[in-house]
């Protein structure tokens, strides 16, 4: 099955598909959560629709952690289902879904006490037995105990006072809104129209019944009626808005937390291994990133603006002060490449502290026709889709199959195994160093075959693009061309990361891809000019904010901004009758 293209004329189609057809779903929100419910509901036969307000994957799903794990400290708190589900998935996405996106991860656990040993052993212990018990394809390598010596064999960066012992487990990863983006082409793949830059102004209704949304799309400034039987919300940190907009009524609360990454040169840490360190509040991951480091999180209450979270100076030196007391070389705020800050959206409890709410998911039903979906963590958002569609198929007539999606691949995932084998063979075939078909085999899979036929066709795109590291101008292109890119910050941010991967944050690399993309795009001087001038200055204002003290100033100065299209943040969708 040719995997579908996700560009200009296909938006335009979408868009117009869902005018003039009733849905049997609409789906709201390009996240992953979003896009999992999309290809859930699709590969069970029903003809599906989704629609995203900025770029897909702009907001909590592009901002994580890029972590695809069973989350070690829930141990802690005795949620052993929730480990077991989600290490339940991290095996399918290893070894049956996503084999050319998700890669293992080897961690490092130091202990500063010798006692902690059995304490930790006994949880990284019960882990690897959690991963065995789900429906794993494939398992990764059990931990090991590491004296300090051993440890420092691994991890030379640390500072040998600083540590009794580790423990060295294993995990995943991904490349976060990548892997959003491969989930929504494979759902278009099955026939789902989608749509980014396209906003629920506001839900249609039949008496009580959600029959649709009002939806517009920003760049043209047209709207359009959507008629589904079913509504899905997928809205994360606007989960609470938008129920209040609808009566309210089976409420989930969710509150939003503030997580902050630093990115740092591979060279400044000095080890073949990710870390995690225990903190007073939380955990923090020092992960392993291509050429960089990526030490995160935070954990702190946000309720600024949701669209936008800035990350301040507290919140980088807070990261450096913990990841500097076990480094024998300190990091300084001028070894910082990139900065991005996310918010997970957390089912509310009864404490205060964001790192105590929970991960887990729910699902309700505020008014007929309407289906919310909140909490949860990215490694499970498969099964919270099901859930999410398992709800919908209550209000559909007729017998709808059950989900299948833990069996069916993501695009780029079949023949990637060979492909992988294959790799010096496609170097040499293509005139390309073997390291490029490694990068391009680890973010396409089996769609390295489009990248090569676009540089077959055009050879001055099997260069890098100026300022970008890794990223070819064969990936620029195909960016607007394939992958549903409608702006400039959509390629350095997103379908690619040179935005967080560059000293200069993508301002080299700038004006070359803006050029790249002019032509698939349509656009003229003037809006190579303004794209280009949008995307510094929101640098800019990035910057700026991570030099002020506290959340409040922050923020205020990332309202300097402008915005690209003519929404600022997502409005919240008024109910029509």
């Amino acid at each position: 099955m040719t995997a579908a293209r996700m560009g200009p004329d296909e938006r335009a189609e979408a868009l117009a598909h869902m005018a003039d057809n009733e849905l049997d779903v609409l789906v709201v929100g390009g996240g992953i959560v979003g896009a999992g419910v999309a290809l859930d509901a699709v590969s069970r036969g029903l003809s599906v629709g989704l629609i995203e307000a900025r770029d897909f994957a702009a907001g909590t799903s592009s901002r994580s952690s890029k972590l695809i794990h069973g989350g070690l400290r829930y141990l802690e708190q005795l949620d052993f289902e929730l480990v077991r589900e989600a290490l339940t998935e991290r095996g399918l996405l290893l070894g049956r879904l996503a084999p050319h996106l998700v890669r293992p991860v080897p961690f490092l656990f130091p202990f500063q006490k010798h006692w902690e040993r059995g304490y930790i052993g006994a949880g990284v212990t019960l882990y690897d037995i959690l991963a065995l018990t789900g429906r794993s394809t494939r398992g990764l390598p059990a931990h090991r105990h590491l004296s300090r010596s051993g440890a420092l064999r691994v991890f030379p960066a640390l500072r040998r006072d600083a540590f009794a012992g580790a423990i060295q487990y294993w995990d995943a990863q991904v490349d976060d809104a990548r892997y959003v983006l491969m989930v929504l082409r494979t759902a278009a793949t099955y026939g789902a129209r989608i749509a980014s830059r396209a906003q629920a102004v506001g839900f249609l209704r039949e008496g009580e019944h959600v029959t649709g949304a009002r939806v517009q799309d920003l760049e043209t400034g047209h709207e359009i009626d959507v008629r589904a039987q079913q509504v899905v919300n997928a809205a994360g940190v606007w989960t609470d808005d938008i129920q209040e907009m609808v009566g309210g009524r089976g409420q989930i609360h969710v509150s939003a937390s503030k997580g902050i990454h630093l990115v740092v040169p591979r060279d400044r840490i000095q080890a073949s291994s990710g870390m995690i360190l225990r903190t007073e509040k939380s955990v923090l991951f020092v992960i392993p990133w291509g050429r960089h480091w990526i030490i995160g999180t935070t954990d702190t209450p946000w309720n600024l603006d949701k669209a936008h979270p800035a990350a301040s100076r507290a919140d980088i030196d807070y990261v450096l002060d913990h990841i500097n007391a076990v480094l024998r070389v300190p990091l300084t705020r001028d070894d910082v490449e990139g900065v991005y800050a996310g918010l997970r959206p957390l089912l509310s409890g009864e404490s205060d502290e964001t790192s105590k709410l929970s991960r887990e998911h729910t699902v309700a039903h505020p008014v007929p026709g309407l289906v919310l979906i909140a909490g949860g963590k990215y490694t499970t958002y498969r099964v919270m889709a099901k859930d999410a569609v398992d709800a919908v198929v209550h209000g559909l007539d007729g017998k709808i199959p059950e989900s299948v999606t833990d069996r069916v691949p993501l695009v780029g995932a079949d023949g990637f195994a060979a492909l992988w084998n294959q790799r010096h063979t496609i170097a040499r075939d293509a005139g390309l160093h073997v390291s490029r078909v490694v990068h391009l085999l680890r973010r396409y899979g089996s769609l390295i075959d489009d990248l090569l036929e676009l540089m077959r066709e055009r050879p001055d795109l099997k260069e890098p693009v100026t300022g970008s590291g890794d990223y070819l101008r064969a990936e620029i292109v195909y960016a607007a061309t394939s992958e549903g890119a409608r702006h400039l910050d959509d390629v350095l941010s997103r379908r690619t990361r040179i935005s967080f991967e560059t000293w200069d944050r993508g301002i080299a690399a700038a004006e070359e891809a803006a050029e790249l993309i002019a032509e698939p795009l349509g656009w003229n001087e003037e809006q190579i000019k303004r794209e280009v001038e949008y995307y510094r200055k929101r640098i800019e204002a990035e910057r700026a904010a991570q030099e002020q003290e506290n959340d409040h100033e922050a923020d205020a100065v990332q309202h300097g901004a402008p915005d690209i299209v003519p929404e600022a943040t997502p409005k919240l969708p008024q109910v029509k009758s």
